[in-house]
């Protein structure tokens, strides 16, 4: 049997970027509201948590690729304090401004890299973002989405998906 994701989008969804537009320092980092509890609630729910990010400040030269991998261990620790997990994070160095490719949303790429490597069935997943790019990255995938507003409280798409009302969330916006 294949597995089931939720694919999650990183800034503004998983944390806050409303004082930082490119987070990629750990003292700049804060989770939104719910998403501790909700990657919990995915986890004991038997949902791979997988994280989809573009991180197009690296190849504007504001950070490196380090940087990013030091932001995403330092989220992984927090949450792991808190009993929940990652299961995987996917990200694109890329812009499309200074080095155009096929992984950086809208582009499905990311995703499915995803569900090759943990053989994830798409009819069973869900990609939650706060951009029309992360809606027509998981649609392109195959997935559904939910559609957040910015830095907003992750719990009401956490509790649509553990609903198990597919035609509830599927490709909906909670704005």
């Amino acid at each position: 049997m294949k597995n089931k994701a939720v694919f999650l989008d990183r800034d503004g969804t998983i944390n806050s970027n409303e004082d930082h537009y490119y987070v990629y320092l750990p003292e700049h980092f804060r989770f939104n509201d719910g998403v501790v509890d909700g990657v919990r609630r995915l986890n004991e729910a038997g949902y791979l948590v997988i994280v989809i990010t573009n991180q197009g400040g690296v190849a504007r030269g504001i950070y490196n690729a380090r940087q990013v991998e030091e932001l995403h261990a330092y989220m992984c620790r927090e949450l792991e304090k808190a009993g929940a997990r990652v299961d995987a994070i996917y990200y694109c160095p890329h812009h499309g401004d200074v080095a155009p490719c096929a992984c950086r949303k809208p582009a499905p790429g990311m995703i499915l890299q995803a569900i090759e490597r943990f053989n994830i069935d798409p009819a069973r997943s869900c990609m939650i973002g706060d951009s029309p790019r992360d809606v027509e990255a998981a649609a392109a995938a195959g997935v559904a989405a939910i559609l957040l507003p910015s830095n907003s409280d992750i719990t009401p798409a956490i509790d649509q998906l553990l609903s198990n009302k597919r035609d509830k969330y599927q490709d909906k916006s909670l704005s």
